[in-house]
């Protein structure tokens, strides 16, 4: 029942401390390993708080507030609920705060959220109804400040409240034209005078930035900033390519000398986590050198993973000494814990991070499927529970770098490992899934209103023309990836001919070296090896009379496997629940094989999830009713298909094509889904 105020308050003036951060997995079995992985972390780590995460709109309520009750009651942790307010019913905010009392929650992070969807796509409301619930969520909620003001003359001073800042600014729009402190800092100083606690930052890697924001609270004129407590975000670097999206997602600058050192071994995710923690290291140097107002604390994001965030805590010296037990109770989440300020880093491995990323997707953006086929799944066999290992920045045993930890290092993203805590990674929380603001999604995509203009969009896409990206796809590139460009007219076959929309493709590698500039990933002096596959959408009647009836033949089975899965939750496949295919893997020297990617029916599921959604994001986003209904209606009528090739040897690759190319033509446009073929 502890305020973190309180708690801060009791540490000496040159102590340090941290914070960590945790979301609501989505799978049960995730939500199971994350229980275990908090119970490590809070005996080994020690921190001075934990932070639960809330999905927007009040998505994951229920699991937060589950997740919340785990931390403060059963592992006796100090806990922050994270509480959004746009596009939330009051009632729900009642709600949340009154469980939030009973579970032992006694502080909050305060956050206005995405604003209101109605406002964002500026479409009129479809009836009486829809509009009463807008007037209800956004009547009393505008902005976090109001939020903290309704906590406060409802609660009191029952709640520690701390709120969001933004050391290069905030904006809203995923390609923002201007940020400043200027614009920003009138809500940060309504946000302190409502009545917040504490200062939490966004992550950040430009450490100037960080200094001169820090440095103008302190010395604001109202003297509000003087001596609130401020906590830096930092977020540890997993591979260079969720380093590159979520600095673009949230606006922050990555500065040249770390690009540079990273751009070099970027396909090898093992080397980027080693630079990325020696980067992490030094910002915390940095900051530590900067004159405190009182203790010093850092704020990680984990993202549900522990080995990286451990091996930097430890070698900065940040984790609290342990203490013996006292009546039973374990010291570590006593509030006397303390520790001095120290500094750290260390490497996590990632064979599939960067590889992923550039491999599983025929948008231009990366390989990475958790940027656009979220069912490919990460994992790495010489991490997996119950073994004994070392820290390789230390080369000593820990518990945090333990094979129990490290088992999912490899979180691909948003999407991996289903039995992963990180599995579903929310790299943004917006409501919306779609990878641009609804304005740039008319400019890019336009208004379709037939299946042919879908094609059209694709075929163009995969010629290497405008748009530089598909609504199923999370980063731009103007041309496609190499690898991609090498399957380009069996994918151009595809959509042209077939009107099947491809979103997610590879093509076959038997055995070449891992530093191969096309389809190299890891580190060096390894064999890469991958099974072709392509996912797609097809017109629900292509895949009921021609396209399952030939994968399901007696001839095709020894050679293909497929998922299939619609927007009404109704899923098919060749499989059996517990399938899992590796369709990428490597062999490193001194190292047992590492599995890249995999496809098996759990994260498929949540992909189809989140793809067919993408269909109503893409529908919400236009102005024209009859290309709003168009859009709806193809969501409802084509089948989400992943169709593997299990020959990879050198003349077998080709023969998944060949399998898709033996599939039945079809005569005039289907359920409005396909054109002529």
């Amino acid at each position: 029942m502890d305020k973190i105020v309180d708690k801060i308050a009791a540490l000496p003036n040159d102590a340090s401390f941290f914070s960590l951060e945790f979301f609501p997995p989505k799978t049960q079995i995730g939500f199971s390993n994350l229980q275990d992985r908090l119970q490590r972390m809070s005996q080994s780590l020690r921190p001075l708080f934990v932070n639960v995460t809330w999905g927007a709109g009040g998505c994951t309520s229920s699991r937060s507030l589950e997740l919340a009750e785990i931390c403060q009651r059963q592992l006796g942790l100090t806990t922050c609920l994270h509480l959004t307010c746009t596009n939330m019913k009051r009632k729900v905010v009642d709600e949340a705060l009154q469980e939030a009392k009973i579970i032992g929650v006694r502080n909050i992070l305060a956050l206005r959220g995405d604003p209101p969807r109605e406002e964002e796509y500026r479409l009129d409301t479809e009836n009486g109804e829809e509009e009463e619930e807008v007037k209800e969520n956004n009547e009393e909620f505008v902005w976090a400040a109001d939020l903290v003001r309704y906590i406060r003359r409802k609660h009191g001073d029952f709640f520690c409240i701390g709120v969001a800042a933004y050391p290069e600014g905030h904006s809203d729009e995923s390609h923002p034209r201007e940020q400043s402190h200027e614009k920003d800092l009138p809500y940060l100083l309504q946000k302190v005078q409502a009545g917040a606690d504490f200062l939490v930052t966004q992550f950040f890697f430009d450490v100037n930035a960080y200094t001169r924001f820090e440095k103008m609270l302190r010395e604001h004129d109202s003297g509000v900033f003087r001596e609130i407590p401020i906590i830096p975000g930092l977020l540890p670097i997993q591979n260079y390519q969720i380093l590159k999206r979520t600095s673009k997602l949230a606006h922050c600058r990555i500065p040249p000398g770390l690009l540079e050192a990273l751009d070099p071994i970027k396909a090898d995710d093992e080397e980027v986590k080693r630079k990325g923690v020696d980067a992490i290291c030094d910002m915390i140097r940095e900051i530590q050198a900067i004159k405190s107002h009182g203790p010093r604390g850092f704020h990680f994001y984990t993202l549900n993973l522990e080995k990286v965030v451990g091996s930097i805590l430890e070698k900065c010296h940040l984790i609290p000494p342990e203490l013996p037990l006292i009546d039973g109770v374990d010291s570590a989440i006593d509030d006397s814990l303390v520790t001095t300020n120290g500094i750290n880093g260390t490497a996590q491995k990632t064979v599939n991070g960067i590889s992923q990323l550039r491999k599983s997707s025929n948008l231009p953006s990366s390989r990475r499927p958790s940027m656009t086929s979220n069912h490919l799944t990460t994992t790495d066999s010489s991490s997996c529970p119950g073994l004994n290992t070392t820290n390789p920045a230390t080369n000593q045993s820990v518990t945090t770098t333990s094979r129990e930890a490290t088992w999912d290092d490899y979180p691909n993203g948003r999407f991996g490992d289903a039995r992963s805590p990180a599995f579903g990674t929310p790299i943004s929380y917006s409501p919306c899934s779609l990878p641009c603001t609804p304005a740039q999604a008319r400019s890019l995509w336009g208004e379709p209103t037939s299946p042919s203009a879908i094609t059209d969009l694709f075929t163009s896409h995969l010629s290497g023309n405008p748009p530089a990206q598909l609504p199923w796809s999370d980063d731009a590139s103007p041309t496609l990836s190499p690898e991609t460009a090498l399957i380009r007219d069996h994918l151009l076959t595809l959509t042209t001919t077939r009107h099947w929309w491809t979103i997610a493709s590879q093509p076959a590698v038997d055995g070449l070296l891992s530093t191969d500039p096309i389809h190299g990933w890891g580190p060096p002096n390894g064999f890469v090896f991958q099974k072709p596959f392509v996912e797609f959408f097809c017109p629900l009647d292509d895949w009921v009379n021609r396209l399952k009836p030939h994968l399901t033949s007696a001839s095709m089975a020894p050679q293909i496997s497929f998922y299939a899965g619609t927007s009404s939750g109704r899923f098919e496949s060749s499989e059996s629940s517990e399938a899992v295919h590796v369709v990428t893997w490597g062999s490193f020297l001194g190292k047992e094989i590492m599995t890249a990617t995999m496809v098996e029916e759990v994260s498929f599921r949540q992909w189809c999830e989140e793809a067919f959604g993408r269909w109503e994001e893409w529908a919400r986003c236009c102005r024209d009713g009859e290309a709003r209904a168009f859009l709806r209606g193809m969501r409802e009528g084509v089948v989400l298909v992943n169709v593997i090739g299990h020959g990879y040897r050198d003349g077998e690759g080709a023969r998944l094509w060949e399998v898709l190319r033996e599939v039945g033509g079809r005569k005039g446009e289907v359920n409005g889904a396909g054109g002529g073929g």
